[in-house]
């Protein structure tokens, strides 16, 4: 297989996937729950779709902020504005070829700002090991609070603390054994998940070197703090999901993550892992559905507007580059 035919099917499968699951959805729902679904998004508080946008924005320039820190112990000292605007054209760019983002980003500051491809890039994994890392957290912390739901849920599928217990250390000596192997290896993936897994520490070590090392932690969890006020804020916009807590909402906004890492931009998947996780809790699959979707719409349409307002403005604010 040619190297250009694999670029175009890691592009167009998850495009695809995502626009099928789209389809399949729409055939499995009745036309009834199809007019609840937007009943509910149509009767939605306009005021907190709005704030959630806005948290999405404060989130985006806080990004911004984050990266520039990153590009200051190299030597360079980019505009924000400039830095808000190559950030809001990768999202957009994301949305259509997925990962396509990050070359661009790093394509554009070194046309704006003459830094280096290679330098720009390289801080641009180190902000998505560090957003990784954060994930995980989220996720571990969904865990945690939500552990005796968990719990239960699994013994309703017979399996109990016991079994939970002997899997979870299972799972634990599996990694032992599979970080064991990964320092062993010479090739191969494991050898790649190694040199991975050694680019993580690196990220995590220049952080703690760095001299405005604080600054960039607070933005860090005020940009995952955004993420998460987001979904808070959409909850209050359907009148069924006004009454959940945090714990319950974690889990949703984890699937939502999972989805935007699978799909581009969360195509297809986003709204209907937002629901599959929320219908755990007792939500209906219509009032979930509605909350996936609103989040899904109001948030790329931000982009879109964003990123094309983005687009146009760093040329014309860049004449003289």
């Amino acid at each position: 297989m040619s190297i250009p035919l694999k670029k175009i099917l890691r592009i167009a499968v998850p495009l695809v996937l995502g626009i099928l699951l789209i389809l399949f959805i729409y055939n499995k729902t009745s036309s009834a729950d199809r007019a609840a679904i937007i009943t509910y998004i149509s009767n939605a508080n306009p005021f907190w779709v709005f704030l959630s946008i806005c948290i999405g924005i404060l989130s985006h320039l806080s990004r911004a902020i984050r990266w520039n820190y990153l590009l200051n112990p190299l030597g360079y000292s980019p505009k924000l504005s400039n830095s808000f605007f190559i950030v809001m054209v990768a999202y957009l760019a994301n949305l259509g070829v997925p990962r396509s983002g990050e070359f661009l980003r790093a394509t554009a500051l070194a046309s704006y700002e003459n830094v280096p491809f290679e330098k720009g890039f390289g801080t641009i994994v180190t902000e998505r090991v560090i957003d990784l890392i954060m994930l995980l957290l989220i996720i571990i912390v969904a865990l945690i609070l939500q552990t005796n739901f968990i719990l239960g849920y699994l013994e309703e599928y017979g399996l109990n603390l016991a079994y939970s217990i002997l899997a979870l250390t299972l799972g634990v000596l599996g990694l032992i054994i599979l970080l064991r192997l990964m320092r062993k290896a010479k090739s191969g993936i494991l050898f790649k998940l190694r040199l991975f897994l050694d680019g993580m520490l690196q990220g995590v070590g220049s952080i703690l070197k760095m001299k405005k090392r604080l600054p960039f932690i607070f933005h860090t969890l005020f940009i995952w703090a955004c993420y998460v006020g987001m979904f808070w804020a959409i909850k209050f916009a359907v009148v069924e999901t006004q009454q959940m807590g945090l714990p319950q909402l974690l889990v949703a906004f984890v699937a939502g993550a999972f989805a935007m890492m699978v799909f581009p931009g969360g195509l297809g998947g986003y709204p209907i892992f937002v629901s599959a996780a929320l219908t755990l809790y007792g939500i209906s699959s219509n009032s979930g559905d509605a909350f996936g979707w609103i989040m899904w719409i109001s948030q790329t349409l931000m982009v879109i507007v964003l990123g094309a307002i983005s687009f146009l403005l760093l040329p014309l604010l860049n004449r003289n580059r």
